[in-house]
Order: C-alpha cells, then structure tokens, then sequence
C-alpha cells in the first residue's frame, strides 16, 4: 500500500477547550445566536451524516453519483494526465474513487480531513482499491492554510476536489474567500473541481432537511451532546428541536436549535439565557443556479469552464480555473 506515513491523533479534530469554549461563548452573545456548523463533525456526527445520506429524502448523494456515474470519464478528460488530486473533507471519498478510476497516470491522492476515523478508512480504502497510487493524507481543517505535503514525482497540475455540497455551507463572503484560498493552493495552471445543489422546489429541498426518521434532527441536536462532552457545558437536549427551512429569497436552507422553554445553559463561567422559542442558528445550505455559481467563482477571480449535471438537473459539478486562463489543454466536451 502505497501510503505516506502519518499519525493521527483525537486533538487533530478540535481545538483546546479554552478555545472551543470561547468559540461557543461569542456565538451565543450574538443577536441571534450562531454556533458554527463544524461542530456537528464529531464521530458520532459523522456517523450520523453518513446515515443522513442514505434517507430517502436525501437526493443530494444520490443525485451527485448519479452525475458521477454519467460523467467521470468527462471530468477525467478535462483534468488531464499527472494530476495531483486535493480532496477537502474526504470522509469515505466514495465518489473520488470514481473519479481516480478514470484520471490518467494521477501523481498522488491528498485526502484533507478533520475528522480522524474517516481519513484512516479512506486511506486504507484507496490504498486497497489504487495500490499504485501514493496516498499522502493531511489531518487538518481545510477551510485554514494548507501545507501540502510534497509530490512524489512534479505533477502536471494541482486540482483540488470539493465534491458533496459543502460550499453552500458557508455564506456568499466566507464562500468567496474559500475559493480565494484555494485559487492560491491550486496554483497558476490547476483547477478546482467543486460539488453544489441546484436550486429547486421548496418542497423537495425541506424535505432533505427534514427526513421523517429524524436522523437529521439527531445529528443537529448531537452539536450539543458535543458540548457538553467537551467543554462541560449542561445543554438539556430535551429542551431543543430541530428546526429547518428554506429561505427562498436567500436561495438557502436554514437550520436552527430552538429552545423549547425559557432556560439559562452553562457555558465555561457563563450562564447564557435562552427565551422560549428563541432560535439558535447552525447552519446555512445554500442552493446555487449555474449562473449564481458563475457570479460566486467571479468574485474569487476564478471562472467556470466545465458544468455537469445529473439527469435528473438535482446537482452539478463545475471545473473552475483562473481567470482569462482558459480550459486546460485536456479537455472534453460536458
């Protein structure tokens, strides 16, 4: 198994309690109230998203291997031959096993993940299923600087892959300066293969978000087990629920914790006071037509050569590049 060596430790995933617990005490002093949605990635959220993909109300998963099903072999072409791939946030990295088995002569697999169990089992997956591809995993948070581990051999370009929907994670600014940062990773001639849900009914995007086992709403509510885990704070789970919506004006889904009675929480040395109904914001997932993406890569100096979508039209990849540089010199109609 053709593996760099690494070590990975529980700390790598979250940041010292000191610092956790003043991450939590400056969102809840906030009007309204935010906690940031990275904190639902524990391993038990983890877990719990992998359950959330397989609901029937889930289309996003589904839909994106479906696209990668149909367009792989497209995106591979595009990308060229010697490519070292950059995944952010690997987790299994089921649909970048798609995608290597059509790159061409790939330089390396750089797997960026925060959360530990996930990147072991996607090394040993690919290791297993690309035996003669140099795997070199990062334990890190991508949204921060990365230091990329050094290339066996000088690849032809770096192309960063966000597969999954998780730009729409962020709001339109820190979006932005997202794929600023990773326009300078990338460097002059890579490219950024990126994952976003398509705008669509209301119905169908609430109901994603709302599955009718309620694993979503576990996974929303595990944010707090968390924190009382970690930082000793004394959530009462059963005096919060769940609660998303899709805001269509903002194009995006909404989700918050709502406090279900008027009730005060520990925080470290602070008792912080809920009102009854008072909603907590946790996370935004916002939804993108073609066009609003275009104006999104705009913004972060990049620009979109390649669109693919599902059959269905339910998600789409974009192959994004400087620009005024253009498509790369491999290319294939998508």
């Amino acid at each position: 198994m053709n593996v760099q060596a690494f070590d990975l430790r529980d700390d790598d995933r979250r940041p010292p309690v000191d610092d956790l617990i003043g991450v939590v005490q400056r969102g809840l002093r906030a009007r309204p109230k935010k906690l940031p949605s990275w904190l639902f990635y524990d391993e038990r959220g983890s877990q719990l998203f992998e359950a959330i993909c397989e609901q029937p109300e889930y289309y996003l998963t589904r839909s994106e291997i479906a696209l990668m099903e149909l367009h792989a072999g497209e995106m591979a072409a595009v990308l060229g031959e010697d490519v070292r791939l950059v995944e952010y946030g690997s987790g299994h990295a089921i649909k970048t096993r798609m995608l290597l088995e059509h790159l061409s002569a790939p330089v390396a697999y750089v797997p960026v993940e925060i959360s530990t169990e996930p990147l072991r089992a996607c090394v040993q997956a690919m290791g297993e299923r690309f035996p003669g591809l140099p795997v070199q995993p990062l334990s890190g948070d991508f949204t921060r600087a990365l230091r990329l581990p050094i290339p066996p051999r000088a690849p032809r370009r770096t192309v960063l892959y966000f597969p999954g929907s998780t730009i729409g994670n962020f709001e339109a600014r820190d979006a932005a300066a997202l794929l600023r940062k990773m326009r300078n990773e990338m460097g002059d001639n890579g490219g950024i293969l990126i994952g976003a849900d398509l705008k669509k009914d209301t119905a169908t995007i609430e109901a994603a978000y709302n599955d009718r086992a309620g694993v979503t709403a576990e996974f929303t509510l595990n944010m707090l087990v968390r924190l009382n885990r970690e930082i000793g704070s004394n959530f009462d789970l059963s005096a919060f629920r769940h609660r998303a919506h899709y805001n269509t004006m903002a194009g995006r889904i909404e989700t918050f914790l709502v406090s279900t009675r008027a009730q005060k929480v520990r925080v470290g040395r602070q008792q912080v006071t809920f009102g009854a109904d008072e909603a907590m914001q946790v996370e935004y997932s916002c939804k993108y037509s073609p066009a609003d993406f275009a104006a999104l890569a705009a913004r972060a100096g990049l620009e979109v050569t390649h669109t693919w979508t599902d059959p269905a039209s339910m998600f789409a990849v974009y192959y994004l590049v400087r620009a005024g540089v253009g498509a790369p010199e491999a290319s294939a109609s998508s």
